[in-house]
C-alpha cells in the first residue's frame, strides 16, 4: 500500500501546484496585481507638518488607482533625487532645481505641477523682519557685513539658487564660506527661515513665496511683523516627476488624479490652490540657472 499511496499523493501535489501557477499567472496577466507605487516627497514644510497631508494623499491614490501607494517625505532635497537615481522610487514631489537634477541624473520627467492662485508660477522672496530700517535690497546690502542671512536648504530653487544667483550678480555672495555677509546659514526649510526671520535669529532670509503666504494663512507666521525686500521674476512651480521607465496610461492617470485634487489639506501643504500638467520643457530656465551656478555641468 506504501508503494501505491506515495505517488498518488505525488501525483496530486503537482497538479494542485500546477493550478495555482496556471492562476497565478492568470491574474498576473489580468492585470489585477499591481506593484506598490512609491512616491518621495522633499520637505517643502517640516516633516510634521506634512504627515497628515501626505496619509491623504496616500489613500486617495490607493483609491483612485486600485493599488497600495507609499508616500515618504524625504528629510533633505538631495535624498529624493539620489531615491529616483537609484530606482527607490517611482515618483516625486522635486523642487524646480532638484527636478533638473533628477532629470540630468536619471532621466526622470516632469508631469504636474502645482497652481497658486490659478497660475503655475511663484518667486524666491527675501524676507526681513519690520523693524529693520531697510525696505530693499539695495539698502540692505549698502550694510551687508553686519547682517546675518539664511537661505533654506542648498538644494531649493526659491532658498538657495536663485537668491544666490542675485547676491552674486551683487558681489556679496559666492558660497557659503565666501561671502560679504555677517555670517551665512542654511536652515533646512522655508518655515525654518521664515520663523528664523520672525524671531530676529537672522535679519533676512530666502523663502518660497509660495509657501511664505501659506505660513501666514495658517498663521504660523505673522505677517505683521515681516517684509518683503526682494522679489524675483517668474519662476515655474514644483514638479512632480515619474520615473523614465513608467508607462504612459500609468503617467496619464496619474494626471488626471491630480488635476482633480480639491482636498484642501493636501493643497495646503505644497501652498497650492491646485494642480495642472506639466513637462520637461517648462523648467529650462532653471535648468540654465543651475548650469550658471556649476550645480549642472554642459
Amino acid at each position: 500500500m506504501k508503494k501505491v499511496f506515495m505517488p498518488i499523493i505525488a501525483i496530486f501535489m503537482l497538479f494542485v501546484l500546477a493550478a495555482c501557477g496556471g492562476a497565478d499567472k492568470t491574474k498576473e496577466d489580468s492585470g489585477e496585481q499591481k506593484e506598490e507605487l512609491t512616491i518621495g516627497v522633499i520637505p517643502a514644510q517640516t516633516e510634521g507638518e506634512m504627515q497628515g497631508a501626505m496619509e491623504k494623499l496616500e489613500s486617495l491614490l490607493e483609491e483612485k488607482m486600485d493599488r497600495e501607494v507609499k508616500i515618504d517625505t524625504y528629510p533633505d532635497y538631495n535624498g529624493v533625487v539620489e531615491a529616483m537615481n537609484f530606482d527607490k522610487i517611482d515618483m516625486a514631489f522635486f523642487g524646480p532645481l532638484t527636478y533638473v537634477i533628477a532629470h540630468e541624473k536619471s532621466g526622470a520627467e516632469a508631469i504636474i505641477t502645482q497652481l497658486v492662485d490659478g497660475e503655475p508660477f511663484y518667486h524666491s522672496y527675501i524676507i526681513t523682519h519690520k523693524d529693520n530700517a531697510f525696505d530693499s535690497l539695495e539698502d540692505f546690502l549698502k550694510e551687508s557685513k553686519k547682517y546675518d542671512f539664511a537661505f533654506g536648504d542648498p538644494n531649493s530653487t526659491s532658498g538657495s539658487l536663485i537668491p544666490s544667483i542675485e547676491l552674486g550678480d551683487r558681489g556679496v555672495f559666492t558660497d557659503e564660506n565666501e561671502h560679504e555677509f555677517n555670517t551665512v546659514r542654511y536652515t533646512g526649510s522655508h518655515d525654518a527661515t521664515a520663523l528664523a526671520v520672525q524671531n530676529k535669529q537672522v535679519d533676512a532670509g530666502a523663502i518660497d513665496s509660495a509657501i511664505y503666504d501659506q505660513l501666514i494663512e495658517s498663521g504660523k507666521i505673522d505677517e505683521s511683523q515681516l517684509k518683503v525686500i526682494w522679489k524675483s521674476d517668474k519662476l515655474f512651480q514644483y514638479p512632480w516627476a515619474v520615473n523614465k521607465e513608467m508607462d504612459d496610461e500609468t503617467v496619464k492617470q496619474l494626471q488626471d488624479i491630480f488635476v482633480n485634487i480639491d482636498d484642501k489639506e493636501i493643497l495646503d501643504a505644497f501652498g497650492a490652490s491646485g494642480f495642472t500638467k506639466a513637462s520637461n520643457e517648462d523648467y529650462e530656465s532653471i535648468r540654465q540657472a543651475a548650469i550658471k551656478q556649476g550645480v549642472i555641468k554642459e
